[in-house]
């Protein structure tokens, strides 16, 4: 542990010891620099993109693994790191002159959740390459599309592009991705990273391999959990004992095992414990649905989408009686600026992806069709606490 981590698990607010030291640590959404025990699939990874570190470009690939596997951890630490690799080579300046073109390829990460439209794909690796910012308004897709074209071809030793997060709800289809990296100059080499099998998407047409990422192993998802819990908790925040039953239960899913410690974190700060306990474990458990769509796919909605689910999650349960009681009920709080119909439209294009659910009432007064209520498929707490640090 770093020097400046050290620091912040000795802090204080208001003279009074605090449980949760630093909630970026422990957030289910975000990945730490060093992912703990993922040794060998970073090997795989290193093998793949072996040519990089003789100025050439690796074949393209699809990377896949179920939910909550670590794909986006492994991901993002090691393009950080190749971005850094050295950096007075992958340092790109859009000017006209250049003391020294690089002598490597450069490394962009992309995330689909984020990029979903043809404009923001280009964008985001447009604005990954060059030092100024990119505007967002006053230019057109092709425009853009075309100065990333001249910028691809000044880096004569390529791109390798990793899109991360494909095929998911809100995200980047596998056909449209197809089509952006054919929108690509030919000095371009690509990682796209999902959950599918390789045989259940077409992306694999247009690669040389495949590279696996299964589940966590139990001991391995223990220590991911500890060695979290040591860099944002208190000292002795979390028993581990307690890390092994979130574990045993996760079944090798991070995502569910990290939102659960999150959650039983914040329940046990909100109760000004110094430390989680087994009834704070049980009761994240049981928060967490199963399915459990990903936190990082709620907090990559648009803002008034995420401003309905935030007030969603805190009606009373009459509020929730149906979906006409829900919609009436949010469109009438004071933080959301929208009308009932747009409120139970978001609702329901939101049930068609999976965040939410419309469950069946099953008591009804026997006439015409049972009303349904809207439940969250995601943490309410997590989402809660998470959505709340952003604002």
């Amino acid at each position: 542990m770093d020097i400046e981590a050290r620091i912040k698990r000795r802090q204080r607010r208001n003279g009074e010891p605090r449980l949760i030291q630093d909630y970026e640590s422990i957030s289910p959404v975000v990945h730490i620099e060093e992912p703990a025990d993922r040794g060998p699939v970073l090997e795989r990874l290193l093998d793949h993109l072996d040519p990089v570190f003789d100025g050439q470009l690796p074949p393209n690939a699809y990377v896949y693994g179920p939910h909550g596997s670590g794909k986006s951890a492994v991901i993002t630490a090691l393009f950080a790191n190749l971005e850094q690799l050295p950096t007075e080579q992958q340092a790109i300046i859009h000017t006209t002159t250049r003391a020294q073109p690089p002598t490597s390829p450069s490394f962009v990460y992309v995330n689909a959740r984020e990029t979903a439209s043809e404009f923001a794909f280009y964008h985001a690796i447009l604005d990954a390459l060059v030092d100024e910012s990119v505007p967002e308004h006053g230019i057109g897709t092709e425009t853009l599309k075309s100065r990333l074209h001249d910028l691809v071809r000044e880096q004569r030793t390529g791109i390798v592009i990793a899109v991360d997060h494909i095929s998911e709800p809100e995200s980047i289809q596998a056909p449209d991705l197809v089509d952006l990296f054919a929108g690509l100059p030919s000095n371009v080499s690509w990682l796209a990273i999902g959950r599918d099998d390789p045989s259940a998407t077409e992306l694999t047409r247009y690669t040389a391999e495949s590279i696996s990422i299964d589940r966590y192993q139990r001991q391995m998802l223990v220590d991911v959990l500890m060695t979290r819990a040591s860099n944002g908790l208190a000292q002795q925040g979390l028993d581990h004992s307690l890390a092994r039953h979130i574990a045993d239960w996760a079944d090798g899913n991070a995502h569910d095992a990290l939102a659960a410690l999150f959650i039983a974190a914040e329940l046990a700060e909100e109760r000004g414990q110094d430390r989680i306990t087994q009834a704070n474990v049980d009761a994240a458990i049981g928060e967490v649905p199963d399915p459990c769509v990903s936190l990082g796919i709620v907090l990559s909605l648009p803002t008034n989408r995420q401003a309905v689910l935030r007030e969603l999650i805190d009606l009373e349960e009459g509020e929730r009686s149906s979906v006409t009681a829900t919609t009436e009920a949010i469109a009438s709080a004071e933080s959301v600026e929208l009308s009932a119909g747009t409120v139970k439209r978001f609702l329901y294009e939101m049930a068609e992806s999976g965040v939410v659910d419309r469950v069946e009432a099953t008591v009804t007064n026997g006439q015409g069709r049972p009303p349904s209520r809207v439940e969250p498929r995601f943490p309410p707490t997590a989402f809660r606490r998470l959505y709340d640090l952003q604002q």
